[in-house]
């Protein structure tokens, strides 16, 4: 089976049918298959009760069985992370399941910290959370996607990306974060994007807004939904703030030159400066460290100059004001096996 289909048929829930049958191949239930799926596209690795909650069932047999025909056939391997008791992760690395649906290379099949395993448990709640979306994992699935639904709007070259290298051999990821979009092809057109926190400084938080922010800017409902593990939660306010500073109040128009020189001259050795631009850079630096303009800088190295164009744009303010764009920020409240004082020291 060769995955996914041909780009002008492509589509998510197709693929996720498509990758649940060949998983099903290999001896599971339809129910069983779509879940390994999405295990496998988001986390890597699940508990007990996440099986139950996707399944509608309570532990019994029917779980005990399942779980214990992944360790036998060695596609899942159980990992105690805490006190026995509390119980075990099961981690699928079961290399020919993933080639199975496209995804030989998956890096949820490599080993992780305990840390990590945790963070993408996390998530996967998130997703199992919410059946009313479809979710995208892959960087394929993602790109595909909104190749079809905001080019040639929104090109490639806007898409988040993150690059290595230098040309011949520069190499280009898309959405470097690797957290699910949440999507929905009906009359409602509505976007979810998923943001993990794990750490108590939004600076990576405002990055991710910045390098989604042409996304954000073509889609015409979105909702970012941030998810803050029990040690962060008191973060909220903050992070609140930070959203509303780096897409709801754009940067003044009259400042874009001003700024557009001095992302340039910060690659330039100061040497190589005349008194006057000295001068000028020492003023703009000052109104440059402010938290939202660091940000851009960091998506400027990256992805270059559409970055500034349209950081005066008050269009994602217009749609946070007319509520097309929200903010859910949502405190986790579920034990996970009580090691959620890992977070972010993946």
């Amino acid at each position: 089976m060769t995955l996914p289909p041909e780009p002008q048929r492509w589509d998510i829930d197709e693929v996720t049918v498509a990758r649940a049958q060949a998983v099903a191949a290999y001896g599971f239930t339809e129910r069983q298959a779509r879940f390994l799926v999405t295990v496998m596209l988001h986390s890597g690795v699940f508990v007990e009760r996440q099986y139950c909650a996707f399944a509608g069932i309570v532990h019994g047999q029917k779980t005990h069985d399942f779980l214990a025909r992944l360790v036998e056939r060695k596609i899942a391997t159980p990992i105690t992370a805490g006190t026995l008791h509390r119980g075990r992760l099961f981690h699928v690395q079961y290399k020919p399941l993933y080639a199975a649906i496209g995804e030989a290379d998956n890096r949820h099949r490599k080993p992780m910290t305990t840390g990590r395993m945790i963070e993408r448990l996390m998530i996967l709640d998130a997703v199992l959370d919410d059946r009313t979306h479809s979710w995208l994992g892959t960087e394929a699935d993602k790109r595909m996607y909104f190749m079809r639904r905001l080019r040639p709007a929104v090109p490639l070259e806007q898409f988040p990306r993150l690059t290595f290298g230098q040309t011949p051999r520069r190499t280009v990821r898309y959405f470097p974060d690797k957290l699910p979009i949440g999507v929905q092809a009906d009359e409602h057109d509505e976007h979810v994007f998923l943001y993990l926190v794990t750490r108590p400084d939004p600076m990576d938080f405002r990055v991710f807004l910045v390098r989604h922010s042409e996304l954000l800017r073509g889609l015409f409902r979105w909702t970012i939904r941030v998810l803050f593990p029990e040690p962060f939660a008191r973060g909220i306010p903050r992070f609140g703030h930070a959203a509303r500073e780096q897409l709801a109040m754009p940067i003044n128009p009259a400042a874009r030159p001003d700024l557009e020189w001095y992302f340039r001259e910060r690659q330039q050795p100061s040497r190589q400066r005349v008194p006057a631009d000295d001068l000028r850079f020492r003023r703009v630096m000052t109104w440059a460290r402010a938290p939202h303009v660091r940000a851009l800088y960091q998506v400027w190295l990256q992805q270059g100059d559409w970055v500034i164009s349209g950081a005066p744009s008050a269009i994602l303010r217009d749609k946070i004001e007319r509520r097309e764009g929200r903010f859910e920020f949502v405190s986790l409240s579920r034990q996970y096996l009580h090691l959620s004082s890992l977070v972010g020291i993946a």
